[in-house]
């Protein structure tokens, strides 16, 4: 990258919130960057935590967060995670397939986290499962493929 070049994603340090960081794609104009503010960190057993707070704009008419919202935060925090394991900087990886089991509702208002553990990595893809939680109500169970980028 150039001098001039800007990274494809920022990845800083969170001043609200000790110990975590914020992680956002550097182009206000994407879907990304629009869709939510997110603070990822590593937690002690090697696991990536990417967090969102749901907010009305991401509900349904029941005042819970709406299942397409919910799938767009895990296919985001997949890519949180991969930052976080040192495994992807650049923004042009691809998921390749996502699977997902709605197990609960998921609360507006209320911290909505993805926890993400990497399963195996070869040359040119990840695998990923993980759970959304809030607290201890489960929300959603995944697993995915992400092909990782090519060379720019």
């Amino acid at each position: 990258m150039s001098a001039t070049e800007k990274p494809d994603f920022i990845l800083e340090p969170a001043p609200d919130h000790p110990g975590w960081l914020s992680w956002r794609l550097s182009d206000a104009t994407r879907f990304n960057r629009n869709f939510a503010d997110f603070i990822v960190r590593l937690d002690p057993d090697g696991q990536a935590r990417v967090r969102m707070m749901p907010e009305v704009r991401h509900s349904n008419l029941a005042n819970n967060v709406h299942g397409g919202a919910t799938l767009a935060f895990i296919d985001m925090a997949l890519f949180g995670a991969a930052r976080l394991f040192g495994l992807v900087e650049a923004g042009t990886s691809v998921t390749l397939d996502l699977s997902t089991q709605f197990i609960g509702a998921g609360k507006v208002d209320e911290p909505m986290d993805a926890v993400v553990e990497l399963l195996c990595e070869t040359g040119r893809l990840l695998f990923l499962r993980g759970m959304v939680v809030q607290g201890e109500h489960k929300v959603a169970a995944f697993a995915a493929t992400l092909r990782k980028p090519s060379s720019k």
